[in-house]
């Protein structure tokens, strides 16, 4: 009965969100309440919240303060080199920007941390997709693959929990996996590039002019013009709703995840790109950049906890880049939005997750679908752990695949002559999937900055993302690592 009332709670949950009948934050709240109620254990529901809440608590303080931190280095002009790059780069070809943006949120990604590289990549390619009209489910697409991908990384988290649960070395597990994540990177690459090709066909070549500076204020993109057959019009400097989905995908709202209604103002100054912002900082820019290398090392190196790195971080960058108390109230408050809507994201999925673990359903569903596994199919566990991979881990929070399904399926497996180290790798394969996942606080800093609706992107990502899941499966299997 749990078996069932976890499927359909999780099944009630997506719908609702993807025919936009309810927030997520409401849904997160509302849905699992009702269905704890539906097991009897409704009197424990407090209970349930509070664990839920002091598990995910670290994460959400450590999503708090780095959007303060990256805010507030967007704010000072550390990244827009980056920006500049990538524009030349681009030059206005939707199909280069789709593949620019696959490329750039995998580099990020090399720091192991999601809201990072999600951070990093929709302040540097939102602009472009703005002013083209682009579709933004696209972007927010293809980065949470790429980031998948590359969250395989053994300081990225799956990896160390797969080899912590089976008592293996990380290194063991995740270097013969090499090859195939290349496959499964490249796949991303190349999916961006048919979609890149695709928004090109909708929207017609186009080009960015740049005009003169006036009164000193340095070139900038000041023009986006359509040159070519599509079916987009006009010019993209003064776009109010977003109107960029590409054939047979539903345009996303301007108005994503409960960010707030974009306005016209909103879309043509995006601050990241403004050159005259008054938040600038030139003289702090090497300051800013070690500041932010020293921060991302010590992550990787885990000197310290990383909530507590953030929170030293964003105080540092505060007080030496505004050292006036109202400059910093200042920019704390422009980044409020999204320090409000993301924490809510986290302590409203705390609720979803609290009851699933809490009520028991999360291990009943995990025992059920091991069950069904024939026992023919005893040999081919490493197989059979990678395709389950891809729903358990989007269904389940990594800790609780890793630590309560993984070793039972490598116990099966065991008895079949398949060895841990098959079953770790083949456990990795789902990834790229559950970066989509509602219960990955990352993705809703992805759907947030993007302002994109969380089911509009899961509506879009799903299907892409299971098939780079499946490549890596099928790569894995040709070259005889799992």
């Amino acid at each position: 009965m749990l078996t069932i009332l976890g499927f359909a709670m999780i099944a009630t949950f997506l719908v609702l969100i993807m025919m936009k009948k309810m927030s997520p934050i409401a849904a997160l709240v509302l849905i699992p309440a009702l269905f704890c109620v539906f097991v009897g254990k409704g009197a424990h529901l407090g209970d349930y919240v509070i664990d839920g809440v002091s598990s995910l608590a670290p994460t959400a303080a450590m999503l708090m303060f780095a959007i303060v931190y990256f805010g507030v280095m967007i704010d000072v002009g550390l990244f827009d080199p980056i920006v500049r790059g990538i524009l030349r780069f681009c030059k206005a070809d939707p199909m280069r920007i789709v593949v620019g943006t696959a490329l750039l949120a995998a580099i990020v990604s090399l720091d192991g941390d999601g809201s990072t590289t999600f951070m990093i990549t929709v302040s540097a390619m939102y602009p472009l997709y703005k002013r083209l009209k682009m579709s933004l489910v696209v972007m927010t697409g293809v980065a949470a693959m790429a980031n998948g991908v590359m969250n395989t990384l053994p300081w990225g988290g799956p990896t160390a929990r797969a080899a912590t649960a089976l008592k293996l070395d990380a290194s063991d597990v995740f270097v013969p996996m090499i090859p195939a994540l290349l496959v499964g990177l490249l796949g991303v690459v190349l999916l961006a590039y048919v979609l890149g090709l695709r928004e090109r066909r909708r929207l017609g070549a186009l080009t960015l002019e740049e005009t003169p500076a006036e009164e000193g204020a340095g070139a900038r993109e000041t023009e986006t013009v359509l040159v070519g057959a599509g079916s987009g019009t006009g010019s993209g400097t003064g776009s109010g709703a977003v109107t960029g989905a590409g054939p047979g995908e539903e345009a996303p709202s301007a108005g994503g995840s409960g960010a707030g209604t974009d306005t016209d103002a909103q879309d043509d100054d995006f601050r990241g790109l403004d050159p005259d912002r008054p938040t600038l900082r030139p003289k702090l820019y090497w300051f800013n950049a070690l500041l932010t290398v020293v921060l991302l090392t010590a992550m990787i190196m885990e000197w310290l906890p990383i909530p507590v790195l953030f929170l030293l971080g964003a105080a540092l960058a505060l007080t030496v880049n505004f050292p006036h108390i109202p400059d910093q109230k200042a920019r704390i408050a422009a980044h409020a939005d999204n320090v409000l809507n993301v924490s809510g994201m986290v302590f409203a999925a705390a609720v979803f997750t609290g009851v699933l673990q809490g009520t028991g359903m999360v291990d009943h569903m995990a025992e059920w679908l091991v069950g069904i596994v024939p026992e023919a199919m005893g040999p081919h566990m490493a197989l059979v752990t990678g395709v389950l991979s891809l729903p358990l881990t989007y269904f389940m929070s990594n800790d609780g695949f890793y630590f309560g399904v993984l070793p039972v399926l490598a116990e099966a497996g065991a008895a079949h002559g398949v060895s841990p180290l098959e079953m770790a790798r083949a456990s990795l394969v789902g990834q790229p999937l559950h970066m989509s996942s509602p219960l990955v606080p990352a993705v809703y800093v992805l759907v947030g900055m993007a302002r994109v609706e969380f089911g509009d992107h899961t509506r879009f990502v799903v299907k892409w993302a299971a098939l780079t899941c499946l490549l890596i499966l099928a790569a894995g299997i040709l070259f005889g690592i799992i």
